[in-house]
C-alpha cells in the first residue's frame, strides 16, 4: 500500500514538473534583457482582444506517458484475470488521453492581443501573456523592443 502511495506522488510531481513557467508577459524581463540599451517608442491601443497561450513545452509526451502509468497502475486493481487485464489497459488508454490533457491545460496561460497605432503612423499587433497589467482601448502605451522581442507596457 506504501509503495503504491510512493509511486501516485511522484507520478504527481511529475504532471506539476510541466507547468508553464513562461515570461511573455509585459510584467516580466529575462535576466539577457537587463542591462541592454533598447528602443522605446509610443502608441495608443486601438484594439484589445483576450486570447489563449499554449505553450508546447518539449516535454509534451511526459503528461501523457505519466497518466497512461496512473490509468494503468489503477486499471490493475480492479477485478480478477482477464477483467483486470481488459481494465489495466483500458486504464492506460484513458490514463494517457487525461494526463495530455492535464498537461495541456497546465502549459495554457492567458494572453492579450494588443493592436496599436504607433506615433510614427504605423499600427502593430503584439500579442504577450496578461499578467497584473490591465488595458483599454485609447490607452498610451511604450513599445519596448530588444532585437525581435517586444514588450507592451502602459503609460
Amino acid at each position: 500500500m506504501i509503495n503504491r502511495f510512493l509511486i501516485l506522488i511522484f507520478l504527481s510531481l511529475m504532471l506539476s514538473s510541466c507547468a508553464n513557467n513562461d515570461n511573455t508577459s509585459g510584467d516580466v524581463y529575462s535576466a539577457r534583457e537587463t542591462k541592454k540599451i533598447q528602443n522605446v517608442s509610443y502608441g495608443t491601443l486601438i484594439s484589445i482582444r483576450p486570447i489563449k497561450i499554449q505553450d508546447k513545452n518539449n516535454n509534451e509526451i511526459i503528461g501523457t506517458i505519466s497518466g497512461a502509468i496512473v490509468g494503468g497502475f489503477l486499471g490493475n486493481t480492479i477485478g480478477g484475470g482477464t477483467g483486470r487485464n481488459l481494465a489495466t489497459a483500458g486504464g492506460i488508454v484513458l490514463g494517457g488521453v487525461a494526463g495530455k490533457g492535464i498537461q495541456d491545460t497546465i502549459n495554457q496561460s492567458n494572453g492579450v492581443e494588443l493592436e496599436i497605432h504607433q506615433d510614427n503612423g504605423h499600427t502593430i499587433v503584439v500579442v504577450q501573456k496578461q499578467n497584473t497589467t490591465r488595458y483599454s482601448v485609447g490607452q498610451r502605451v511604450m513599445i519596448v523592443s530588444y532585437g525581435k522581442q517586444v514588450t507592451i507596457s502602459p503609460r
